[in-house]
Parts: C-alpha cells; sequence; structure tokens
C-alpha cells in the first residue's frame, strides 16, 4: 500500500474530499459558521463530535467529512491517530484528501508529534487485504495533505509515522496470509527480503540446524507437521554508539490446531494470528534503520504450525528445551511457551541489557483484559515502568499483572523438571508466565506481553483492520527509541 502524504501551508481553494476535526467544546460554533452544515443536520445524524466520530457531507464542490475529537482537555496523540484514520476510511473512495487538524488541535497537544500520529492514523486507516478477493475493494485513496501553517519538523514527523505504519501493515500482511500459505519457510523467505531491504543481518535455522541447537521445544511442537520449522534471528545494529541492547522474542505459531488437544472449529477460525507476536517482533526490526534509532536489538522468532499428524506430541510425552531443561506436555494447545521456552533461553545466553516478549498466548488473559488490553508480566519494576510509558504514548494498552510464587509450584511435574500447565482451573495467563521466567537468564529484567486479546480484530474501526492488528510494533519501536538501560 502507497499513500503520498505531505504538509500544505493553507487549505487548498478546491479539493476531492477535506476532513475538519472539531472538539466537542466548539461544536456548536462550528456548525453555526456559514459554510458549514447547520447544527440540526449534524443533530439529527447523532453527530456529536465524540472522539473517532464522523459526519460525511457530500456536495457539488467535494466531500467534507467533519471528525470528532472529543474533549478539549483529552486530546492527545491516541485520539489524532483515531480521527485521522476514522477520516481515512470515511473518505476511502476518494483519490485524494486533505486534512484540517494540525492547526485546530488545542494548545496542549504538540504539533509535530500529532503529524507523525496523524499519518500512522491515515495509512492505517487505509490498509487493506486483497490479496485473495477476486476483485479487489474499490477504496482509490493515494494522496493526503496536512494543513499546517508552520511546517517546522512536519516532513521528518510525517515520514516517521509513515515508517512505523507501513511496519504495521507488514506485520497485518503476515498474519493476515492464511497459515496454509504462510508456512514457516515463506515466513523466513520474507523476512530475508525485508532484511535486504532494510540492509538487517537475518540468521535463518533450518530443522537440522534447529536439532543441533537443542531446541526441544520448537521441535516436539513442529512433530505433528508436514512443514519443517524455521528458527529466525534478525539483527539490527546502530550507527555510532549504541544505547545497550534489547532482545525482542515473538511466537511464530503460523497457524495452531492446538495438537492432539484439538481445538473445536470456532476456536480454529482465526488460529493464523497465533503468530501476532512474531510478526510484531519482525516488523518493528523492520523499521529501526529507517528510524535512526540508537539501541541494538535482536530479534528471535521460533516458526511451526502445531498440528494434528501422526507423529504429533502426545500428553504425557517429555521434551527437552535448549539449555537441559525438561517439560511433560500435558496439553499440546499450551504450545507457544513450549517454542518461547527455548527462543528465551537462546536470548538470554546473548546476554541483552533487557528482553521483552510478545505473544499471543492465553485465553484466560483475554477473559481477564478483554479484547483490547495485553497483560504485562515480568520482572524488573524500572523494565516494566519502560512498557508501560511506551504502551501509554502509543495507546497500545497493556496492564500489568502479576507472577505470584505461591502459583509456581503448580508447574512442577511428577516426572520431568516443570510442566507445560497448571495443576489448577484459574490464573492460566498467570501460570504461563511463570512457565516463561524459567527460562530468562538470571537476574536479566524481562517484560512478557500476552496479545492474545488485541491481536486481533473481528470488525475494521478507525485504526485497526478486521483480521491481524499489527499490535505491538507501535509499542515496540516506541518503547525502542525511548530505551535506557534498566537499572
Amino acid at each position: 500500500m502507497s499513500l503520498t502524504i505531505r504538509h500544505v501551508r493553507t487549505r487548498p481553494a478546491s479539493v476531492d474530499a477535506l476532513a475538519i476535526t472539531v472538539v466537542e467544546d466548539d461544536l456548536d460554533a462550528l456548525f453555526a459558521g456559514d459554510d458549514a452544515p447547520s447544527a440540526s443536520y449534524a443533530a439529527g445524524r447523532g453527530f456529536t463530535a465524540k472522539a473517532g466520530q464522523t459526519l460525511v457531507v457530500p456536495d457539488a464542490a467535494g466531500t467534507t467529512v467533519y471528525v470528532g475529537l472529543g474533549p478539549a482537555d483529552a486530546v492527545d496523540t491516541v485520539v489524532v491517530r483515531r480521527a485521522a484514520a476514522a477520516a481515512a476510511r470515511a473518505v476511502s473512495r476518494h483519490e485524494s484528501l486533505t486534512i484540517d487538524l494540525l492547526d485546530r488541535l488545542p494548545d496542549h497537544v504538540d504539533v509535530v508529534e500529532a503529524a507523525a500520529a496523524a499519518t500512522e492514523g491515515v495509512v492505517l486507516g487505509s490498509y487493506r487485504f486483497d490479496a485473495h478477493r477476486s476483485t479487489p475493494s474499490p477504496a482509490s485513496l493515494a494522496s493526503v495533505r496536512f494543513v499546517a501553517s508552520s511546517g517546522k519538523g512536519l516532513t521528518a514527523a510525517i515520514a516517521r509515522g509513515d515508517a512505523v505504519a507501513q511496519a504495521v501493515c507488514w506485520a497485518r500482511d503476515l498474519v493476515n496470509e492464511p497459515g496454509g500459505s504462510m508456512t514457516p519457510r515463506e515466513v523466513a523467505s520474507r523476512v530475508r527480503a525485508m532484511g535486504r531491504r532494510a540492509k538487517l543481518k537475518v540468521t535463518v535455522m533450518d530443522e537440522a540446524a534447529i536439532e543441533r541447537a537443542g531446541m526441544g521445544g520448537l521441535l516436539g511442537v513442529n512433530r505433528g507437521s508436514e512443514q519443517p520449522p524455521r528458527f529466525v534471528r534478525v539483527s539490527y545494529v546502530p550507527d555510532g554508539e549504541s544505547a545497550g541492547t534489547v532482545a525482542l522474542v515473538g511466537k511464530g505459531i503460523t497457524f495452531d490446531s492446538g495438537g492432539l488437544s484439538i481445538k473445536t472449529a470456532e476456536g480454529m477460525k482465526t488460529m493464523k494470528d497465533d503468530m501476532g507476536g512474531g510478526a510484531a517482533v519482525l516488523a518493528a526490526v523492520s523499521a529501526l534503520p529507517g528510524l535512526g534509532v540508537g539501541v541494538t536489538v535482536h530479534a528471535y522468532v521460533p516458526l511451526t504450525d502445531n498440528m494434528t499428524g501422526g507423529d504429533a506430541t502426545r500428553p504425557g510425552d517429555v521434551l527437552t528445551i535448549r539449555g537441559g531443561t525438561t517439560v511433560e506436555v500435558l496439553n499440546t494447545d499450551a504450545e507457544g511457551r513450549l517454542v518461547l521456552a527455548d527462543a528465551l533461553t537462546l536470548a538470554s545466553e546473548d546476554e541483552p541489557d533487557a528482553v521483552i516478549d510478545l505473544a499471543t498466548l492465553t485465553g484466560a488473559c483475554m477473559v481477564a483484559l478483554g479484547r483490547s488490553i495485553a497483560g504485562l508480566m515480568g520482572r524488573g519494576g524500572d523494565w516494566l515502568d519502560q512498557v508501560e510509558s511506551a504502551a501509554a504514548r502509543t495507546g497500545e494498552r497493556v496492564w500489568r499483572l502479576p507472577l505470584p510464587e505461591d502459583m509456581r509450584p503448580q508447574i512442577d511435574s511428577k516426572v520431568a523438571d516443570l510442566r507445560n500447565i497448571g495443576t489448577g482451573a484459574h490464573g492460566g495467563a498467570l501460570i504461563a508466565g511463570l512457565f516463561l521466567q524459567e527460562f530468562v537468564g538470571h537476574g536479566l529484567p524481562w517484560a512478557h506481553v500476552d496479545i492474545a486479546g488485541p491481536a486481533w480484530s473481528d470488525d475494521a474501526n478507525c485504526e485497526l483492520s478486521a483480521g491481524g492488528t499489527g499490535f505491538g510494533v507501535r509499542l515496540l519501536i516506541d518503547l525502542l527509541e525511548h530505551f535506557v538501560v534498566p537499572a
């Protein structure tokens, strides 16, 4: 997807489509103007300038869409991003869109930051996945202009916003492609191509290399599959002095049937999204060179599907994770933690300053937090604080959950070092976090983000598309841009 996005100092006299933002406080004054529709027209269509709400007014001169920002004192870059996305969706069949937003912001909002967020919004709101449609959707938006009386810093801000949003779209493409075609080998091929474009170092381990590396979790999950596994490592080293080293780990289950502990038909419908964490990690790294991020980053993504072939791992089988820890598999649908165990072990061996993993890991986290908030667990309060700050700035929400030591005995096995599920019926997200913690190097700051809910959306809404959302890409990029080695 390609959009031409730039700023202009004044509103053009003639436009194809024009978006005008409005805060709730200015609603009455705006619709009292000679060039605006009447207040009764707006009221009759339920327009109250609520954040992200749109009112489309077509006329002979072009289409005008009014976009709500909500209360003036609540406007921030999250609101701006959603408003710009809503505007792009409302006029998606027009070729060009002019957005009068930046000069209409409340004084407390930084215009440069708003320009970057608005750019992200129009790109994400324009996203379509049409790879398998015989007739693609008729969206035709090709160019966007932001009206701003001062152009200082806006060109760079727009470029940054576009780079971040394109990374999110790439993650969405990886997730939205069906599991039958987005195989581990196909993911690895696309990562290699990405690495060449972005000038990143990409290492792909095939099945033989994975065996030599002792990654028994990944091999065990892969046993029921016709598709061989892959393990991808991508490295970014900044020009000049590095501010530290961060390891990103992503779950890359390209399709999850549940294995022999098979899911229901309903439960399998969206399981091509089980690589959402891996896609987010890879996409975030792809944007780092263009953004000039000053941190060394290594990404680790184990790739396999979880199927029910004749030699699939059986409940009761014991796997040996890299490093020697043995795990009794009592539920083959708790497979993500097995492949992440190998990846976290390898990442810890490389001795980074901090580790963060993203994974569509547990339905229990969705029960606790719903579909739009990710669970955050880990150790190292300073590091977790940094993750929460990045989440707040980007609007990719997280909520901190505990890792209670009194629940740790639930993953002790009678025949191996660990079992992959707990002995109780509750707290499944916490049990998964406690399991992962066993494979993170001693004392290493570590954050685990369970994105099972927000990685997928059933509906398109503002910057979200139906299908894979790319959740986590913006959070990770922001986190790396603001990274400080944890105390």
